[in-house]
């Protein structure tokens, strides 16, 4: 598993829409092809998504107490 696919595996849905549009620019003005892009947002969209599961999982168990 290379680090690309991990961002890539973030892209799903509207994501990918947002990734791919904002991608063909920046790579236009970067040195970074648009792969590269894509792969950066997909791994932020994962992260902020993994953010979110922990903070509703600590939510729930700081509920239970």
């Amino acid at each position: 598993m290379r680090t690309k696919d991990v961002g890539l595996a973030g892209l799903r849905g509207w994501r990918s829409s947002v990734a791919g549009a904002v991608a063909t620019p920046v790579s236009r003005r970067s040195s970074f092809d648009e792969d590269q892009i894509k792969s950066v947002i997909g791994a932020v969209f994962l992260i902020l998504s993994l953010l979110y599961i922990v903070g509703a999982i600590k939510d729930l168990v700081a509920d239970g107490d």
